[in-house]
């Protein structure tokens, strides 16, 4: 498929400073290459495939491979569908990593632990919240589990970019070509859209809470898609998140170890 340039873009049909000037989502419109919407069908079964590979209870090889296949595979087979449909553009995704993009992953991780941390105390105010429970698995870990713990976070978490940011391109495209929704809407759509795609997949994680995963973890996807709509750069949000939950994650164990000293 030839590469092709994308069109400039309008004022008017940007979301303003959310977005760098200069920058558009690939695929969309047909840059760097165009996908058809039954390459898209195939590039949304691997995203629902690395899915299960992480999540079913497959019986993986023991010792270290074992542990490290499945999160590997989260990522990977969506992005290997991707490179299939679209050998000469799948790398558009990604973007060069600065000092300026660093920045924003901290400041964007940040920001999402204290709307998280607002948004989750109102919910718990009208339900029960369920704990992730890798939270209390990890209080019982020594320090080379933790270690081990902490670095295969790194790739799943990748992956959870990957199956976050594959779905908003495609819906953008759907929304944009098949609906004829102008390119603002068609953002819009997608960045709710795939947003709430991010929240149904922790359902098994939070026990099956629909409000608390629709709200909270909705809402934590919303805030760290921003770094992905602004740079256009899959790099800068999967840094966001990592971030995001190492923090959570420490100032669990932070919690825990004060609580112990107190007892």
């Amino acid at each position: 498929m030839p590469l092709t340039a994308p069109p400039t873009l309008r004022l008017d049909q940007r979301l303003g400073r959310l977005e760098d000037p200069g920058s558009d989502f690939p695929f969309y419109n047909g840059a760097p290459t165009p996908i058809s919407g039954a390459q898209w069908l195939a590039v949304m079964l691997a995203v629902a495939a690395g899915f299960l590979v992480l999540t079913l209870p497959i019986g993986w090889p023991g010792g270290a491979v074992g542990a490290w296949l499945p999160a590997l595979l989260f990522p990977a087979l969506p992005l290997a569908a991707l490179a299939c449909v679209s050998p000469a553009g799948w790398r558009s995704i990604f973007g060069r990593v600065g000092r300026r993009e660093v920045r924003l992953m901290v400041s964007f991780a940040l920001l999402n632990i204290v709307v998280s941390m607002c948004v989750g105390a109102i919910v718990s105010l009208f339900t029960h919240v369920t704990a992730n429970a890798a939270t209390s698995q990890l209080a019982g870990m020594d320090a080379t589990q933790r270690a081990i713990f902490f670095a295969r976070t790194v790739p799943q978490l990748f992956g959870e970019e990957v199956v976050t940011v594959l779905p908003f391109l495609a819906l953008m495209q759907l929304f944009a070509h098949r609906w004829g929704m102008g390119r603002r809407g068609a953002l819009v759509g997608a960045w709710l859209g795939s947003s709430l795609l991010f929240a149904l997949i922790h359902l098994p994680t939070y026990d099956w809470q629909l409000l608390q995963c629709v709200v909270i973890i909705g809402t934590a996807r919303l805030v760290l898609s921003l770094p992905w709509i602004l740079t256009k750069n899959i790099w800068v949000s999967t840094g966001a998140h990592i971030l995001n939950d190492w923090l959570l994650f420490s100032l669990t164990l932070l919690g825990a170890g004060l609580v112990a000293q107190s007892g």
